[in-house]
C-alpha cells in the first residue's frame, strides 16, 4: 500500500500552524480568561520552584485535577517563561492526533485515499478547533496520546501503550474513567486482554489515588468538592453520596438524564460524523461513554455543547467508530471527497472561527490603551486587574480579578498595580465599582496615576 505520509505531515503542520495563529490572536484581542491564567501562572511557579498556589482560585493547581503532565510542562518555561508555550502545547497536541489516526486507518485496512480522508474528518471536527480557543486545557494533550494507547495496543507493543496511558493520566484525573472504560473496550470487543488489563488497572488505581488522596490533600476537601462534584450537585456532595443516588435512586438520574439540551448535545456531537456511525460497528464508542455521560449529566450548560472542551475525551473513539464501519464497507459515505465536503460542511456549520469577526473583536476600541498599560506593569509585584487582562499578567506571585465589592482602601493593601479597564470590566465587576475605585483612588496620596487612556487606568502604590 501506497503511504501518503508526506500529506499527513503537510496537513498536521498546516493544522498546527492554524491552531497556533488562532489562539495567539485570540489571546492578543483580550479574549483569554481566567482558565489559561490559572495554568500559565501555576507552571511559571514551578518552573520558579515555587508551591504552585494559584491567586486565581486560592489552591494549589494540582488540587484542579491533579494533572501532574504541569511539572513536565514548566521544564519550557525555565528555557523562558511564556504563555505561548501553552499555545504551542496546545496546538500541537491537537493537530497531532492526526498522525496515529492515518496509522490506525491503514492498520484497519483503509484504501490510502480513505485514511486520508479519515485525518480530514478528524482535523475538521468542531472541537478540535474550538478546544484550541477555549483558553488551555491539559486535557488537550490526552487526545492524541489515547490515539496512540490504541495504535501500541494493536501492535502489541506493551512500553509504548503504558506510556501513552501515562501521558493520559498526567492530565486530568476523569480521564482515567476514560482509560479505565478503554480497558474494558480492549479485554472484550479487541481480544487485547493484557492491554485491557492494564489500563483497567491503572485507571481505577489513578482515580482513587488522585481523587481520593493527592487533590484533598492540596488543596483541602472543599477544592476537591468544588472543583469536581459542584455540576452533579443534584446527585449529592460526594463520591459516595453520588453511589448511592446511582444505585438506589436511579430515576434521580433519568430525570436530568433526558432533556431537550441533552438531546440537542447528542445530535451537535455526531452530526460531523454521523455518516459513518453504523450500529454494528459502534462497539469503541464504550470508550466514550464517561466523558459523554459527564456531559449529559452535568448541570452547566457549558458541558452540552461543541464549544469547548469537554468533549475531547470521545473524540478519539468516534473517529475509530468511523474507521471500523468504512474498513467494512457500510459506511454511508465510501469516498475521500464526500468525506472531505461533509466535513467541511460541519466545521464551517459548528466551528468558532466566527467568533474573529463579531465578539472577539469587541475590546478592540480600548486595545491600544490596554496594551499600553500593561507594558508599564513592569515588576512582578502584586496586581489587582479585570478578568481580561489577567493573563497577560500571571507571571507574578498575587494577582487578582475577584474584587468582592472592594470599597475600602485598607482591602487595597495586598496590592502593587491597579490595572482597570472602566469600558469593558469583563464579568468580574460593574463598570460603577471600577469607576467608583478610581474615584476614591485619585483622592488618595499613596496612590500614583501612571497611566489613563480610554477609560484604562493605571495606579501604582507608592513605595
Amino acid at each position: 500500500m501506497k503511504l501518503n505520509l508526506p500529506l499527513i505531515l503537510w496537513l498536521t503542520g498546516i493544522s498546527v500552524l492554524v491552531l497556533f495563529t488562532s489562539s495567539v490572536f485570540r489571546h492578543e484581542l483580550f479574549n483569554s480568561s481566567g482558565d489559561l491564567a490559572f495554568f500559565d501562572q501555576g507552571v511559571y511557579l514551578i518552573s520558579q520552584g515555587q508551591t504552585p498556589i494559584s491567586s486565581i482560585e486560592g489552591f494549589n493547581v494540582l488540587a484542579d485535577h491533579a494533572a501532574w503532565i504541569l511539572y513536565f510542562v514548566a521544564l519550557l518555561y525555565k528555557i523562558y517563561p511564556s504563555v505561548y508555550w501553552l499555545f504551542g502545547i496546545q496546538s500541537g497536541a491537537l493537530a497531532l492526533g492526526a498522525i496515529p489516526t492515518y496509522f490506525l486507518a491503514l492498520q484497519a485496512g483503509l484504501k490510502a485515499s480513505q485514511a486520508v480522508a479519515i485525518v480530514v474528518a478528524y482535523l475538521l471536527y468542531p472541537v478540535i478547533y474550538n478546544s484550541d480557543l477555549a483558553d488551555f486545557h491539559p486535557d488537550t494533550i490526552a487526545v492524541p496520546a489515547l490515539l496512540s494507547a490504541v495504535l501500541a495496543a494493536r501492535k502489541k507493543k506493551t512500553l509504548w501503550f503504558i506510556l501513552s496511558i501515562l501521558l493520559v493520566l498526567s492530565c486530568k484525573s476523569v480521564l482515567a474513567l476514560t482509560i479505565t472504560a478503554m480497558g474494558c473496550w480492549l479485554f472484550w470487543f479487541e481480544n487485547r486482554r493484557l492491554y485491557g488489563a492494564i489500563a483497567i488497572i491503572s485507571g481505577v488505581a489513578w482515580f482513587v489515588i488522585a481523587d481520593g488522596i493527592i487533590i484533598p490533600f492540596v488543596g483541602g476537601e472543599a477544592a476537591s468538592i468544588n472543583r469536581h462534584l459542584y455540576r452533579y450537585s443534584y446527585l449529592g456532595s460526594s463520591f459516595g453520596n453520588i453511589g448511592e443516588i446511582i444505585l438506589f435512586h436511579p430515576q434521580v438520574l433519568l430525570q436530568n438524564l433526558f432533556s431537550p439540551i441533552n438531546l440537542e448535545y447528542l445530535i451537535l456531537l455526531f452530526s460531523p460524523v454521523i455518516w459513518g456511525l453504523i450500529p454494528k460497528y459502534l462497539d469503541p464508542l464504550i470508550v466514550a461513554i464517561p466523558c459523554i455521560l459527564l456531559n449529559l449529566l452535568a448541570t452547566q450548560n457549558s458541558q452540552k455543547n461543541l464549544v469547548l472542551h469537554y468533549s475531547l475525551p470521545a473524540i478519539p473513539f468516534l473517529m475509530l467508530a468511523l474507521i471500523k464501519s468504512l474498513a467494512a464497507g457500510k459506511a454511508w459515505l465510501q469516498q475521500k471527497r464526500a468525506i472531505v465536503m461533509w466535513s467541511l460542511v460541519g466545521f464551517l456549520a459548528l466551528g468558532k472561527y466566527t467568533l474573529f469577526t463579531s465578539s472577539y473583536i469587541r475590546y478592540w476600541d480600548t486595545w491600544q490603551a490596554t496594551r499600553e498599560a500593561i507594558a508599564l506593569v513592569k515588576t512582578p509585584d502584586s496586581v489587582l486587574t479585570i478578568d481580561i487582562i489577567t493573563p497577560h499578567l500571571t507571571h507574578r506571585n498575587l494577582i487578582s480579578f475577584q474584587y468582592n465589592n472592594l470599597v475600602k482602601l485598607e482591602e487595597l493593601n495586598n496590592f502593587h498595580y491597579f490595572l482597570f479597564n472602566i469600558r469593558h470590566p469583563g464579568w468580574s465587576v460593574s463598570a460603577e465599582q471600577l469607576d467608583n475605585l478610581v474615584k476614591l483612588m485619585k483622592n488618595q496620596s499613596e496612590f500614583e496615576l501612571k497611566y489613563q487612556r480610554d477609560n484604562v487606568y493605571l495606579f501604582e502604590r507608592k513605595s
